[in-house]
């Protein structure tokens, strides 16, 4: 009898004839530089096609306007213009929409964790309030706020209201019971687990619906500055539509697109951050 290191290694089973072995793909990512190169030449590509067929006429420069017009406007909207007090007014009417309406919407959210039969009967009004078009009560809220800074975050302050409102109390009814049972055991008070059960649980809840509210705060801004508006984005683009100078609208609708994605960066780092924070 052969001893265990004597004994012959065994063999693969055989594969069919003809058939070659299967091996689970392996794909490659491409390094950040070749990444950025191949999206950098998508926007060349776009943009000297756009450029070019303005040009010769394939399409109407009058309805599509060309980016060398729309440079031109961009130096002048800059230089001439009142962008920096557009791109200010359309930021802080997005900056405190949004954070009121997540820090509010948070706390009453958390705040029906206190009570079921405060839940039971505020609920109903809150999920009412959500199923109504927020936009459509937006010349409303013009006339009552007025056409300053007032009207604009609280427009979007209502379309990011809810949203917090519900995430956490979705958070809320996700509590485990037990853990509540285990704190009272020990000899916490309300507050106490209000404070170190409630609000830790609930947070990465809140956390989830940042990037959400950034732009419907954006959103809300800026349908506010399209009714009626003495500065912003939404009022150039407006604007620059009603007088058919297309340049403009793409100068706007660019410088708006880059604020979008500055806020959402920030946003998204800070998510990231607090998730880290939550996690220690």
């Amino acid at each position: 009898m052969l001893d265990a290191a004597q004994e012959p290694p065994a063999r693969a089973a055989p594969t069919p004839a003809g058939k070659p072995v299967r091996r689970l793909p392996v794909q490659k990512d491409w390094p950040t530089w070749a990444i950025i190169a191949a999206q950098i030449g998508i926007l060349v590509g776009i943009l000297g096609a756009w450029e070019i067929a303005a040009t010769t006429g394939i399409i109407s420069a009058f309805f599509w306007s060309q980016p060398s017009a729309i440079w031109k406007t961009l130096i002048i909207f800059f230089t001439e213009g009142d962008a920096w007090t557009d791109i200010s007014f359309t930021f802080r009417s997005t900056i405190f929409g949004f954070l009121i309406g997540t820090t509010a919407g948070s706390l009453l959210g958390l705040s029906f964790w206190w009570s079921r039969n405060y839940a039971a009967v505020v609920q109903p009004y809150i999920i009412c309030f959500e199923s109504i078009p927020k936009l459509a009560l937006a010349p409303l809220i013009i006339l009552v706020f007025g056409l300053g800074l007032t009207s604009k975050v609280a427009i979007a302050t209502a379309l990011t209201l809810v949203v917090s409102t519900l995430t956490t109390f979705a958070g809320v009814k996700a509590l485990d019971p037990d853990g509540e049972k285990l704190f009272y055991s020990l000899g916490a008070t309300r507050w106490q687990v209000f404070r170190k059960l409630v609000v830790p649980f609930c947070l990465p809840w809140v956390i989830s619906v940042l990037r959400v509210n950034i732009g419907l705060a954006l959103t809300g801004a800026i349908v506010g500055e399209f009714i009626a508006s003495q500065h912003g984005l939404g009022r150039q683009i407006l604007y620059a539509g009603q007088t058919y100078d297309i340049a403009l609208v793409w100068v706007a609708v660019l410088v708006l697109s880059t604020l979008a994605i500055i806020m959402y960066a920030t946003v998204s780092w800070l998510e990231t951050v607090l998730r880290k924070g939550t996690r220690q």
